[in-house]
């Protein structure tokens, strides 16, 4: 039964494992000098990655292969593994050999599900290894307008267990819709566009409520107002303007409301706020805001007499592994419980 699982399903796995073991040793291969890059440049590593070409070329490329693995592994490798036989009737052959439905579904997901997450955690693996100077040098505060911090979405989902989380739950997902709907095709493009959207909500949905967040009011400033949703800013303020606004660095922001005194989230804030605009850039005169210095002075003040403030919600640096492990254990409780779900329907909906 194992023979004829890989016999079947050896073609996707040559042609993905092919691409991941290329990825694969171009990352080793360039992940020592990057290193090397980071010990001898220290303050300026990311102001020179910005002359480079091919190391933020692999950046990019190491986490879209991530982003890219779990939604075909569920489409290519899940989704025809059970339908593709329900669809042309080879499964009832091999249930008259003395093989049992369950034995049957089960060396089908023991050997795809165990060759998908493998080959999904190595490629994490080696993604992860190779960008630690990158993320090491975003976490101490470099500036940067390409690299974010690992704790921001886009980063995220990219880097330790996580990736490895959403192989399991793809494939799982497309075993289940292919005892289901029985047509190889139409799972296939189920599948595939039902992991693309939980990607894409996880970040907004479910992330946030996985770990709880630190809660902080800050003051507005003249040093911190560009991190502030006074200026318009909202959730996606920059990594600097983060910093500035909550002294922590290489954190992720999840709501930033302006409140009152009494801690209610302001919908409209009073005209004389817009004096508290950031002062222009260096060469600009002053009237180039419409407000003096002696004018925002005067509101920065008013704006902590009356009370108001922004209350920022973030999740600190140093929660990366934690917010990882929880992550990767939802979805692969899932996977765990969708894998359950197939023995049920094998056993109990299938002729």
């Amino acid at each position: 039964m194992i023979w004829l699982t890989w016999r079947q399903f050896r073609v996707q796995f040559l042609v993905v494992a092919t691409v991941i073991v290329a990825a694969g040793i171009t990352l080793a291969i360039t992940g020592p000098g990057l290193a090397d890059d980071y010990r001898r440049l220290t303050t300026a590593f990311i102001q020179n990655l910005g002359f480079e070409r091919f190391n933020p070329f692999l950046y990019i490329a190491g986490q879209a292969l991530l982003y890219v693995t779990p939604p075909v592994i569920g489409a290519f490798w899940g989704a025809p593994l059970v339908a593709r036989e329900l669809e042309t009737g080879t499964h009832r052959l091999v249930w008259s050999q003395s093989i049992g439905r369950r034995r049957w579904l089960a060396v089908k997901l023991g050997v795809t599900g165990g060759a998908a997450i493998a080959i999904t955690g190595l490629l994490s693996l080696a993604v992860t290894w190779w960008a630690v100077p990158i993320d090491k040098a975003i976490n101490a505060g470099q500036d940067s307008n390409t690299y974010l911090p690992r704790m921001f979405p886009p980063v995220f989902a990219a880097r330790g267990l996580v990736p490895v989380g959403y192989a399991a739950f793809a494939f799982a997902l497309g075993v289940a819709l292919g005892l289901v709907i029985r047509r190889t095709v139409v799972s296939l493009a189920v599948t595939l566009a039902a992991v693309i959207l939980i990607q894409i909500v996880t970040p907004t949905l479910i992330r946030p409520h996985l770990l709880a967040p630190t809660d902080k009011n800050v003051v507005a400033s003249a040093e911190n107002i560009r991190g502030f949703g006074l200026t318009g800013d909202g959730p996606n303020t920059t990594v600097k303007e983060l910093e500035v606004a909550t002294g922590a660095v290489g954190a992720w922001k999840l709501s930033d409301d302006t409140v009152d005194k009494s801690g209610k989230v302001l919908s409209t804030l009073p005209e004389w706020v817009m004096k508290c605009a950031p002062a222009p850039p260096p060469g600009l005169p002053q009237e180039a805001t419409g407000t003096s210095d002696a004018d925002r002075t005067a509101c920065f003040q008013r704006l902590a007499d009356e009370g108001y403030r922004q209350h920022v919600r973030y999740y600190t640096a140093d929660k990366f592994w934690d917010l990882q492990w929880r992550e990767f254990g939802l979805f692969l409780l899932i996977a765990v419980a969708l894998g359950g779900f197939s023995f049920w329907r094998i056993r109990r909906d299938l002729s």
